[in-house]
Parts: C-alpha cells; sequence; structure tokens
C-alpha cells in the first residue's frame, strides 16, 4: 500500500507540474500575442495606400499592397541618408564611449586613490540631474562656441563615457578574481597592461550589453539631433521619420515604413548579440 500511495503522489505531483507549466506557456504565448500585435499592425499599415489606413472596419491584410512606400522613404525621403548619418554619428560615440567609461569603471573598481567612493558617490549622483535641466545651458554653451548645426554636441559628451556606463562595468570589474591581476603583475605587467590584456577580454559580455544600451540610446535620440542640427543634409534618421509628419496631416504608410526600416538594424544587433547581453546583465553585480 505504501508502494501505490507512494506512485500515487508522485504521479499527482508530475500532473501538477504539468499543469503548471501549461499554464505558464499559456500566458507567455498570450504576452507574445499581446506584444506583437503592434508590430503586426505597424508592418499592415506600411503596406497601406494613404486612404486606405482609416478605413473601418481596419483590415489586417491590404487589398492593395503599395510596396511603392518602402522605395519611397528610402530614396526621395533620404531615409537612407539619414540612417547612414546616424551610424557616423552612434558607431565612434559608442566605441570611443565604451573604452573611456571602461578606464574610468576599472579605476574605481581596482586602484587605490585618495577620495575615491567619494569621487564615485559624486559620479552617480549627476545620473539624479534631469536632463532638461542643463538642456538650455548646455546649448548656449555649444552655440557659444560654434558647434550649433553640427554632429559635435552630439559626439564629443558621449566620447567620454557616461555614469550609467561606469557603474555597470563597474559592478561587473569587482566580480573578477583579483588574482588575475596580482599574476599577471608578477609577470611584470603594469596597470594599464593588466586592462587591456586581462580585464577586457574577461569583459566582453559587460562591454556588448553597455554596447548594446549606448547604441540604442544614440540610435533612437530624437531630442538631441532636433535641438542642435538644421540642416537636413545632416539630418539623422529619426528626423527624417518626423519629417513624414506635417503639422496638420501625416502619412502613416510612410511613417510606418520607415519605422520598420528603421528597426531593423536594431533587432538584428540585439538577435546577434542577445547571448553577450544576457550573459553581461545576469553576471553585472555578482560577487565571484
Amino acid at each position: 500500500m505504501s508502494d501505490v500511495a507512494i506512485g500515487v503522489r508522485s504521479s499527482k505531483k508530475r500532473a501538477g507540474e504539468q499543469i503548471r507549466k501549461a499554464v505558464a506557456y499559456l500566458f507567455l504565448i498570450a504576452g507574445s500575442v499581446i506584444m506583437a500585435v503592434p508590430f503586426l499592425w505597424m508592418l499592415s499599415t506600411s503596406l497601406k495606400e494613404e486612404g486606405a489606413v482609416f478605413e473601418l472596419p481596419p483590415k489586417w491584410i491590404p487589398e492593395v499592397i503599395e510596396w511603392s512606400n518602402y522605395s519611397f522613404v528610402l530614396g526621395e525621403a533620404n531615409l537612407l541618408h539619414g540612417f547612414m548619418n546616424t551610424l557616423i554619428i552612434v558607431i565612434p560615440t559608442t566605441c570611443i564611449g565604451l573604452f573611456t567609461s571602461a578606464i574610468a569603471a576599472y579605476a574605481f573598481a581596482r586602484i587605490q586613490f585618495p577620495a575615491r567612493n567619494t569621487l564615485f558617490v559624486m559620479l552617480l549622483a549627476t545620473m539624479m540631474i534631469p536632463g532638461v535641466v542643463t538642456m538650455i545651458p548646455t546649448f548656449i554653451l555649444y552655440k557659444t562656441i560654434g558647434w550649433v548645426d553640427s554632429w559635435l554636441p552630439l559626439m564629443v559628451p558621449g566620447m567620454f563615457g557616461a555614469a550609467a556606463a561606469v557603474f555597470f562595468l563597474r559592478q561587473f570589474f569587482m566580480t573578477i578574481p583579483s588574482e588575475l591581476e596580482d599574476a599577471a603583475m608578477m609577470d611584470g605587467l603594469n596597470p594599464f597592461q593588466i586592462f587591456i590584456k586581462i580585464i577586457l577580454p574577461l569583459a566582453k559580455p559587460a562591454l556588448m550589453a553597455q554596447g548594446i544600451f549606448g547604441f540604442l540610446g544614440g540610435y533612437n535620440d530624437f531630442l538631441g539631433p532636433l535641438i542642435y542640427i538644421n540642416s537636413p543634409e545632416k539630418f539623422t534618421l529619426q528626423l527624417v521619420l518626423a519629417s513624414f509628419q506635417g503639422m496638420y496631416t501625416a502619412n502613416w504608410s510612410y511613417i510606418m515604413a520607415g519605422s520598420i526600416l528603421a528597426l531593423i538594424p536594431t533587432a538584428l544587433l540585439f538577435f546577434f548579440a542577445q547571448r553577450y547581453f544576457v550573459e553581461g546583465v545576469t553576471l553585472t553585480g555578482m560577487k565571484g
């Protein structure tokens, strides 16, 4: 009887686990559908004629598929030119800013110097200052030195790193065993060589994760280019998309077609780098 009772309990336990898994999968599927609906509607709208966007009842599959919307935004609307401008701004800024942030993070994590913790707290305090507070003084400064209507205000500040990136990378560097650095110093390496040859290769997941954050932040930035760029030939991707919307009218088919094209690079970036992204976020803050 005891064996029978044990078998019954184990079968009930397995059945309960299967029910819990089924419920969890149902919630995940429902959440995926809810999140996919706006994207699918955006795709549907991008393939419609201008007058078919507001048809009632709405149609998910348009009767006439307008592939010319994509050719228009890529060619005549200069979306491709805006995309190239965005890459010229974002890629150097992200790479150089990531390196400078990593240097500062390594100093705060490993190097002993006076008032290190105080300076780190002051650095973190800058994250609490809203951007709108410094917007006008920063614009006046850049206007005074002649940087308005150029890409310099969008590139130069980011090349000196960011407080959030320094904090993120510092937490990861603190998980790396200090014995590796001690062994490297015994082999004759100086702190900068240790940073380049040992710390950076080990920190690849965190660097990739922070690189994705930095790239997406610059790629999706709208307010910065709107403030500092006036010439249409210098417009970034987000400004080109915004130009499809006038004061009284908006061609939503063009806007959605441009949004779909703008989404492709970020989706590909996350798809190929998601392993590093998840690993970097997971490991950051864990003590080794």
